[in-house]
């Protein structure tokens, strides 16, 4: 299944993992890669220096393309941004602000910058700036969200670009991948599906959290302050919401989810850590390898599309 979004970043199939912050490390980056998708560092809050390790422990573990996901509040991104040149990446997504002053440096460098975006007129904004294509990601999806669903977000931005457009929220088997192009993408990320991957370094007690989600099982924290987030619900988003609705300031329901992810994550606490999913997460059933994921999509996508 070729598109320009497979041609343009040297990939087998239009599969990109996203960048989720403490989950996509190299061991899930180089394990989708060789499988024939591309992974990617989520760079999160990390130092400069942690993604420059990681960037050469993928290298070490796989001749494939892969990228980093720069998300651009994190104090370092400068930094990072050099980074990602000095080492030679040739893929960069980027989230949570506008990329344009790396672009001309990245540019030049060869590397392919995808914005993710959230709505038509940032979308058409990264075009003018020189984004290569743009992930288009609808409220569905885990982590920060915009407001827009993907099955609306995404025509309209394919209909206002003329780059490639990339769905991502609300995706976990081929079924999504057959509908994402369909609307007009060439490619489709996926994070929450990946969340369980065998080669995933996530918790246990965190991917059976992901196995066992039903549909109802995610909400979202922060609408009121205007830095909405979903997650799966736990005694951590019961009592944030709670504060949230007595209109308790940012700055104090911050410290709430100050270090959650990383419990969750790495400790398996899933009572008081942040559980990052999207809605999809009561599609997905087990723990496979990327290889196994992304086989069994790009087999259903194919039989749909008539391939």
């Amino acid at each position: 299944m070729k598109t320009r979004v497979t041609d343009m970043l040297g990939i087998e199939y239009p599969i990109i993992q996203g960048g989720m912050a403490w989950v996509a490390e190299y061991h899930l980056v180089a394990a989708v890669s060789e499988a024939g998708g591309l992974g990617l560092i989520g760079a999160g809050g990390a130092p400069a220096e942690f993604v420059r390790e990681q960037i050469r422990k993928v290298k070490e573990r796989t001749g494939k393309p892969f990228g980093v996901n720069l998300m651009l509040m994190n104090p370092e991104a400068d930094a990072i941004a050099r980074v990602i040149v000095e080492e030679g990446v040739k893929v960069v997504t980027t989230g949570a602000g506008n990329p344009a002053k790396y672009l001309s440096a990245w540019k030049e460098a060869g590397v392919k910058v995808i914005p993710v975006v959230a709505s038509v007129a940032m979308a058409r904004m990264m075009e003018r700036a020189g984004a290569d294509a743009v992930v288009a990601e609808g409220t569905e999806s885990g982590g920060h969200i915009g407001s827009a669903t993907t099955m609306t977000l995404v025509p309209q931005v394919v209909d206002a670009v003329n780059i490639p457009v990339i769905a991502a929220g609300g995706i976990a088997d081929g079924r999504g991948l057959a509908a994402a192009m369909m609307l007009g993408a060439e490619a489709v990320q996926l994070g929450t599906r990946f969340i369980v991957a065998r080669e995933s370094i996530v918790h246990e007690n965190y991917k059976q959290k992901v196995i066992d989600a039903r549909d109802i099982d995610s909400e979202v924290t922060g609408m009121s302050h205007g830095h909405p987030v979903r997650q799966l619900r736990n005694r951590m988003t019961r009592e944030y919401l709670k504060q949230e609705k007595a209109g308790v300031p940012f700055e104090e329901l911050e410290q709430l989810t100050l270090g959650a992810l990383r419990k969750a994550v790495v400790e398996g606490d899933v009572v008081n850590g942040t559980l990052m999913a999207g809605q999809i997460a009561g599609l997905v059933h087990k723990e496979q390898t990327c290889g196994e994921i992304i086989r069994e999509i790009m087999e259903q996508a194919e039989q749909l599309l008539g391939k």
